[in-house]
């Protein structure tokens, strides 16, 4: 698409935009078939807290609905049991 510059009256062009990095669509959990999110598998959990201590959402995690229930329901039980930090550093 091109549009006029008043300095000349040449009409230039816009740069491309970068292109997105393909990431694999769907839920991660659906896809290794896991049944229950368990909330002592801290690595897996840790993945979908930021450092801010914060749940992640589904848009930006990628995960069902059905998952990010479980999700968040096994990060606050392992925040109450002490194996996660309400707050990040």
């Amino acid at each position: 698409m091109a549009f006029f510059n008043s300095k000349n009256s040449k009409l230039k062009r816009k740069p491309k935009r970068a292109k997105k990095i393909d990431v694999p669509k769907g839920c991660r959990f659906a896809r290794e078939n896991v049944f229950e999110i368990d909330y002592r598998d801290l690595p897996t959990i840790g993945r979908y807290v930021s450092s801010q201590g914060k749940i992640g959402g589904r848009r930006r995690s990628g995960v069902s609905a059905f998952y990010q229930r479980q999700l968040s329901l096994a990060v606050k039980r392992a925040r109450f049991l002490a194996l996660l930090p309400f707050v990040g550093e």
